[in-house]
């Protein structure tokens, strides 16, 4: 009888595609997926790290799965751990969840070829991993590295084969798909074309990663390139971000008709105290000019956002300027996230957590009212 394999996924659409990597690895060594956790002899985790409450379903899903086999007197699967916890390093998660057997970093799985998908219609193709803007909330640079974009070629090989193989929809997905490929400028020269573009003194730091290419964006090519492909009906993208959201990627919005009309676009926080704060390398104002030149454009868009309500130090103030922006931009659904703090980021160094729970709760039920209550029968289909 074949050995069986079961994933546990948490979190984002790139651990969905790690994982479905993952199980194409498993079914080349003869395994076949188990239906059940209780029930195999290999038991793989994608984990998130994004939020301390991903981490700790994480922590107790295992701990579940050590006391069942542990009381059922049966000898334990081999324990695999992947995804974003895997920052806090092998030695300490190996003390505090003894139970795993191997690690393997997520930088190993996001670019293989294989995948094994359930949906025939629709595919997720990672096209970067990393992140190199050090949001200083956000563990993402540290638990999947600097920003390294898959070669072209081998984004359309895949795509291709998913082509022949029937699949019409297809989901690129990176932390910032819209940077995809200009993270081989050097630090100096995209402040020199920072300075050059904007001519602004007073930025975050974390703006030097931000370019504007001369002629077409990379990102913009490689649409194009796959929207020749007769067979690929719909594409999509997520998550694009406002830093190198360049004008032509706007033009290409508007005038392909392949491309998806809902756009993900996060903001985190309509206060500019707060965005520095945050390092997020834009001001309010250009994120409503950024609205404006996208829905001039294309105005049957559809926009979607993220937001973090309770960051450290947010006042009443600062969460009502984000609540005025909420109702300039009048996005379709947002992701509203209530702030926490994650170890070994910057803001978590610098900021004490010193907005309560109760205020961050009531921020949250607010902008949820406000903006995903409201447009509850018109929200787009989210992939």
């Amino acid at each position: 009888m074949a050995k069986k394999y079961f994933i546990k996924v948490y979190g984002c659409q790139a651990n969905k595609s790690d994982a479905e990597r993952m199980a194409a690895l498993f079914e080349e060594e003869g395994l076949v997926e188990s239906d059940s956790w209780q029930d195999c002899q290999k038991l793989a985790l994608v984990t998130c790290s994004v939020r301390e409450r991903a981490e700790q379903r994480a922590r107790a899903f295992l701990l579940k799965v050590a006391k069942f086999y542990k009381d059922e007197k049966k000898a334990k699967p081999e324990i695999i751990f992947s995804g974003c916890m895997i920052h806090h390093g092998q030695e300490h998660l190996k003390k505090i969840l003894p139970m795993i057997d191997r690690i393997i970093p997520t930088n190993q799985m996001a670019f293989l070829k294989k995948a094994k998908r359930k949906d025939k219609l629709h595919a997720f193709v990672p096209i970067s991993v990393g992140c190199n803007s050090f949001c200083t909330y956000c563990i993402v640079p540290y638990a999947r590295g600097n920003e390294k974009s898959r070669p072209f070629t081998d984004i359309m090989e895949e795509i291709n084969e998913l082509a022949k193989k029937g699949y019409q929809e297809i989901t690129l997905i990176g932390q910032n798909v819209n940077s995809w490929g200009l993270e081989k400028l050097t630090i100096a020269n995209r402040k020199m074309l920072l300075r050059a573009a904007l001519k602004r003194e007073s930025l975050p730091s974390n703006q030097s990663q931000y370019s504007t290419p001369i002629g077409i964006p990379p990102f913009v090519e490689l649409i194009r390139a796959i929207s020749q492909l007769r067979e690929i009906k719909i594409l999509r993208f997520m998550s694009s971000n406002p830093w190198d959201f360049h004008d032509q990627l706007i033009e290409e919005i508007a005038n392909n008709p392949k491309l998806d009309r809902f756009i993900h676009l996060p903001v985190q926080s309509g206060s500019n105290s707060v965005l520095y704060r945050m390092n997020r390398g834009y001001s309010r104002e250009d994120y409503l000019n950024l609205i404006k030149k996208l829905r001039q454009a294309a105005p049957d868009v559809v926009i979607g956002t993220d937001i973090i309500v309770g960051f450290p130090g947010e006042t009443e103030e600062e969460f009502t300027d984000t609540l005025g922006l909420a109702k300039k931009v009048n996005w379709h659904l947002a992701f509203v996230n209530i702030y926490s703090p994650r170890p070994g980021t910057t803001a978590n160094q610098l900021y004490l957590d010193d907005v309560p729970h109760a205020i961050k709760k009531r921020r949250w039920q607010i902008l949820d009212e406000l903006i995903n209550k409201k447009n509850l029968n018109k929200r787009p289909k989210v992939v």
